[in-house]
């Protein structure tokens, strides 16, 4: 990590990851996994259910026989094999992964910068450093937000955005933000532990400012339940099983009229890369995974300021990154 990256539940100074190489028709292809401890999931555990999957003899055009390969709700094993198999189609085709979607890659959002918990000293120096950055998500949920967000919006007149990763209780979220509402906030991610959909709506009826969720929002089969209780959900590719599923869930919340930020986890470019390509169909991205590292041995999407530049090559546009 460049900085010390601090959550309501915790910290890391270092994200492990896992990296899958999938050969085929002469074509190598990557996918990625980030597993989070929150979901029950660590490399090891998803290394050990990839290796006993049987591929040959499988078309790998067809995703979604090939995913059913992995038993049970192993959705990290999903995501890396769902990514590596629509870089593997886009590089057999000879298309970009944003075109296997029928995406237009004009339409990539521009991502959000991710202040991670810290004294109020060091949050400020992380600012400065992220002043060019139009959009700001600023972690919270263990004290001190009315001074974190004062201080911030001293020497920051860009967009911010709040999550408080489960920190808050219903009553409690109700009071803070209405006292927060002065700092012009663009929406409030996950305030109250997830498995409480009646708790965020209480919220979303008393709150000035929008509610979002993320770790209430797993798969599309979350989406129904959750409609009506908040204003959008966070699609992660790492919990829903890669970008078929992020599809599917996203197709869901526009049927229930909910707004989509497509977000991600401390992760590398392929990761990064194939949540990007999903952008044209997000209302917002929070994608900065890659800038959040000091040594991403990969390069795909490219950071123009905030806005994400799709690759134009044939897959995820994803290659190891060459030293000079």
């Amino acid at each position: 990590m460049r900085r010390r990256f601090a959550i309501a539940r915790g910290f890391e100074d270092v994200s492990e990851t896992l990296v899958v190489h999938l050969t085929s028709d002469g074509i190598e292809a990557l996918g990625e996994v980030t597993p989070s401890p929150r979901y029950g999931e660590d490399v090891a555990l998803i290394a050990q259910q990839l290796g006993a999957i049987e591929l040959a003899g499988t078309n790998l055009l067809d995703v979604q026989a090939t995913l059913a390969r992995i038993p049970g709700d192993r959705r990290g094993a999903m995501c890396a094999l769902d990514l590596a198999l629509h870089d593997h189609a886009g590089k057999l085709l000879g298309v970009p992964a944003y075109e296997l979607f029928g995406l237009d890659p004009a339409r990539a959002k521009q991502t959000s910068f991710t202040i991670g918990l810290a004294s109020i000293e060091e949050t400020l120096e992380k600012v400065r450093e992220a002043a060019h950055m139009p959009i700001l998500k600023v972690k919270l949920g263990a004290g001190k937000e009315i001074e974190t967000l004062e201080a911030i919006r001293a020497h920051y007149r860009g967009t911010i955005r709040v999550d408080a990763n489960e920190g808050w209780s219903a009553d409690a979220t109700v009071k803070l933000l209405a006292e927060l509402r002065r700092f012009d906030l663009e929406f409030c991610e996950q305030p109250v532990p997830a498995g409480h959909p009646e708790q965020l709506r209480f919220v979303r009826e008393h709150s000035p400012i929008p509610i979002f969720t993320d770790e209430d929002s797993v798969t599309a089969d979350d989406v129904p339940r959750l409609a009506g209780c908040v204003d959008g959900i966070n699609v992660k590719l790492v919990k829903c099983g890669g970008m078929r599923e992020a599809e599917r869930m996203i197709r869901a919340a526009r049927e229930h009229k909910l707004k989509v930020m497509i977000g991600c986890m401390v992760e590398s470019s392929i990761l990064a890369t194939a949540a990007a390509h999903l952008t044209p169909l997000a209302d917002y991205a929070d994608i900065d995974g890659p800038l959040l590292v000091v040594n991403d041995p990969f390069e795909g999407v490219v950071y123009d300021g905030a806005q994400l530049r799709l690759p134009h090559s044939p897959g995820l546009g994803v290659r190891a990154r060459t030293t000079a």
